[in-house]
């Protein structure tokens, strides 16, 4: 399947849903529900903190608050962009891995942020996603890191774990980043609340804005 299709979806979605000419932002994001007892809904903050930032910043037209869509639904092909998080185990079925690999060649996009402890289960579980490719670090040019706001660098680094640098990993399909994979960086925390964790101003705001590379550059993608 190609974006063009992923469109087809998105406004049958919207068709059926009945907003289509009643809602008053151009997209929804969702976060994304897994089984397997990782806490997927981790970081409540940080997602409607992050769309205010790219509505103010990047005039975007975002709703205000995200969805939450299961892996396996079909409800998937109606959001653009999923964000995924959690610090614990992550278990993808057969079917919830083949539902999300049609939504990810279709031209959806998954942004996953581990928030500490995912990474040996993820690759695992991505690997039934896309059993063919490889997660690659992606090169500090490549232009998820040089939209509206310029990463020379790569990733912030927002909180400290294990004395490793931020490391950003890439699925790309047909010559296209479908999934995008920030690891030893915790960005979603940066985009927290500032009494959640009392980072100064400076990091919440490189974590901010490099959020909104992330959803910048997945508009370009679709």
């Amino acid at each position: 399947m190609r974006p063009q299709i992923f469109f087809i979806y998105l406004t049958l979605f919207t068709l059926l849903s009945g907003n289509l000419f009643s809602q008053n932002y151009a997209f929804k994001i969702a976060k994304l529900k897994y089984n397997g007892g990782g806490d997927w809904y981790a970081n409540k903050t940080s997602l409607p903190n992050l769309i205010e930032f790219c509505n103010k910043n990047l005039n975007m037209n975002i709703a205000a608050e995200e969805d939450i869509v299961e892996v396996g639904s079909i409800e998937i092909f109606s959001y653009p962009f999923i964000h995924m998080t959690g610090h614990g185990n992550v278990v993808f079925s057969a079917e919830e891995a083949e539902n999300l690999r049609n939504y990810l060649i279709s031209g959806g996009f998954l942004h996953i942020d581990d928030n500490y402890g995912m990474d040996q289960f993820i690759r695992v579980e991505m690997k039934k996603v896309f059993p063919e490719i490889e997660f690659i670090e992606l090169p500090f040019n490549h232009p998820i890191y040089h939209q509206k706001y310029e990463f020379p660098n790569g990733l912030p680094k927002v909180h400290e774990h294990d004395n490793k640098p931020p490391q950003g990993f890439g699925i790309i399909y047909e010559g296209r980043l479908v999934c995008y994979y920030t690891y030893e960086s915790d960005l979603g925390n940066g985009w927290e609340d500032q009494v959640i964790y009392n980072d100064s101003e400076e990091v919440r705001t490189l974590a901010l804005k490099m959020g909104a590379n992330i959803v910048s550059y997945a508009c370009t993608q679709f």
